[in-house]
């Protein structure tokens, strides 16, 4: 049987503490790793730098594959996000390539393609990225690595466009970009089985009815959501948000710091 092992990065964030307990349900063998010990993880947890060499190549020997959430979260300056988006990532991967680790999934952003206006229409894969700050910026070069690795070294990556991650939404724009704890770890599950090579994007939604972005590629990897934001609609304020969130794909990053010409 092969391994089922998987290393999960960034495993104490918000979103790691959700994913790790839930791909261990799913059969995974997890070691969770980040700069502080998160005391609600399953399997092995370990503190320290999964962008330090030394320290992969001691968590790395026996993993099938990786979960990679480690990142500077949030928008900051290009000077921050580099360092961890970027080259942090080039190291991971190539440590992955040096310990024969070749299943990858990647937790982009709906950032990587923010600017998009949101014109009513279901946005796809396809599209061109349109990053919204910085942080959309290290998001869509991430996606280049991953589209680099599966291409020239024949991994199996998987980028995956998280929307609105949280226990239950709580904004309009959530009605339309909600991810569920549980469909978080349907997502990773279907992204850290997915056969064969190459990379792929899908987008980390659950099944909203209102949903921007379209279930296809991720059913085409076998991610099929099951929640619905809509379900919580008696709790959200109409009034929720400000109404330049729904003009773009990436709420309100798209706004921030934005100037006009006179």
């Amino acid at each position: 049987m092969a391994s089922r092992t998987v290393l999960v990065t960034g495993a104490a964030g918000s979103v790691g503490s959700a994913l790790v307990p839930r791909l261990a349900d799913r059969g995974w063998d997890v070691r969770a790793i980040d700069l502080v010990r998160n005391e609600s993880a399953v399997g092995q947890r370990i503190i320290g730098d999964c962008f330090d060499d030394s320290v992969l190549d001691a968590v790395l020997p026996g993993c099938h594959a990786i979960a990679h959430l480690a990142a500077v979260s949030g928008e900051a300056p290009l000077s921050d996000i580099a360092p961890s988006h970027i080259t942090g990532f080039g190291r991971l991967l190539e440590a992955a390539r040096r310990h024969g680790v070749r299943q990858v999934a990647f937790a982009s952003s709906n950032h990587a393609v923010g600017f998009i206006p949101n014109d009513g229409r279901t946005a796809g894969v396809e599209v061109a990225a349109r990053p919204d700050g910085f942080y959309g910026v290290g998001k869509a070069a991430g996606e280049a690595l991953c589209s680099l690795y599966a291409d020239r070294y024949g991994f199996r990556t998987v980028s995956i466009r998280i929307g609105s991650f949280r226990e239950s939404p709580n904004t309009v724009r959530h009605l339309a970009t909600w991810l569920s704890p549980d469909d978080l770890g349907a997502v990773f599950d279907a992204a850290l089985s997915a056969p064969g090579q190459g990379h792929s994007i899908v987008y980390g939604i659950s099944r909203n009815k209102r949903r921007w972005w379209g279930l296809e590629p991720g059913r085409a990897i076998g991610y099929d959501p099951v929640d619905d934001a809509e379900d919580h609609l008696d709790t959200i304020d109409p009034q929720s948000g400000t109404p330049e969130e729904l003009d773009y794909l990436g709420g309100s990053f798209a706004w921030r710091d934005r100037t006009t010409d006179a």
